[in-house]
């Protein structure tokens, strides 16, 4: 039997303010949508703009949305595993709506926005919770839908992976939760537009917040490539990749990190197997950025790379109080064979 008991209490408080009805339900609550991997977990790259007027605003007041943005944009900063397919989960028990599978998986730098008109979300699949709850997942990988219209689907059931399609430029899942039609923030309860630093009234589980935690700065993704970085292809997923060939021309490592500040200190790193540091430069920031985009390499030796297992290190401190602490840390490895 499906868990419906909480949506009959919210139905019958139509008066109540939208924090009131988040407060008052009687156990519903949001698993996390996304099986994030227990090497690198999630990151959520943009929230439900909570700002009502034409500026943008978090459940924090912070900067990690964009207006009118009415879900959640959940990523897996690890390319290799969004390419070997991470898996969207149905965040509560429910029916499946509706969907659509038939979008190719394409950044749209690489179209336009005109290709994807009426269908911005891509595939997608949208969950009736009853008595007006809904979820809708976004962006999903053309032909991994694994449920049908109709289905009885239970909370944290594998229903598809995530992918590229629609209006997007990077790997990811946009989630969104819905009252009666109207978007609603799932780390503070209220909806789209309204307003931030308001007392919260999370919609999601325990093990949800944990998973999905509100973070300014956060590793967005990492890796190696063979030479001058696309990031726009990176974000798709051009360079995942877990070995290169030992005559690549340049071994080149690369990262984006969300939230740097100006006056942080910035670390890049390209150590070989035998542990000498090949790349080793710190910098300190000029200026606060949303997103940081950074790559360092060296060119092929003449005596050719040694095969083995090449990390890549990249790493943000901050100081305050006094003390320093780092507040990004993002390590991958490589093997040239």
């Amino acid at each position: 039997m499906l868990r419906f008991r909480a949506t009959i209490i919210l139905a019958a408080l139509p008066l109540l303010s939208w924090a009131q009805i988040a407060a008052a339900q009687d156990g519903l609550r949001f698993d996390s949508p996304v099986a994030c991997p227990a090497t690198f977990g999630c990151v959520v790259r943009n929230f439900v703009d909570l700002d009502p007027g034409p500026e943008a605003h978090d459940q924090t007041c912070g900067n990690v949305t964009y207006d009118g943005h009415k879900g959640v944009d959940i990523r897996v900063p690890d390319s290799n595993s969004l390419v070997r397919g991470v898996k969207v989960l149905a965040a509560a028990d429910g029916i499946v709506l509706r969907l659509r599978d038939e979008m190719p998986d394409v950044s749209i730098r690489e179209t336009d926005a005109e290709a994807v008109k009426d269908r911005e979300a891509g595939n997608s699949i949208i969950i009736d919770h009853g008595y007006g709850w809904q979820t809708q997942y976004g962006h999903l990988r053309l032909n991994s839908i694994r449920v049908r219209p109709g289905d009885i689907v239970r909370a944290g059931q594998p229903i598809a992976l995530i992918g590229l399609s629609g209006n997007t430029e990077f790997l990811h899942l946009h989630f969104e939760i819905r009252y009666n039609g109207e978007p609603i923030d799932p780390y503070s309860g209220l909806p789209l537009g309204g307003g931030c630093g308001k007392p919260a009234h999370p919609l999601w589980t325990e093990t949800a917040l944990a998973q999905l935690p509100y973070r300014a700065d956060a590793p967005f993704d990492a890796g190696f490539a063979t030479g001058k970085v696309d990031f726009a292809a990176a974000r798709a997923g051009a360079y995942a990749a877990d070995s290169l060939r030992a005559d690549v021309p340049a071994l080149v490592f690369w990262a984006e990190a969300l939230g740097p500040r100006a006056g942080d200190q910035e670390t890049i790193r390209l150590i070989d197997p035998d542990g000498t540091e090949l790349v080793d430069t710190t910098e300190t920031l000029a200026d606060t950025k949303v997103q940081r985009s950074r790559f360092a390499g060296v060119r092929r030796p003449e005596s050719g790379w040694a095969p083995g297992i090449y990390r890549g290190e990249y790493i943000v401190r901050r100081k305050e109080s006094g003390q320093t602490k780092t507040v990004v840390e993002i390590t991958r490895e490589i093997e040239l064979r």
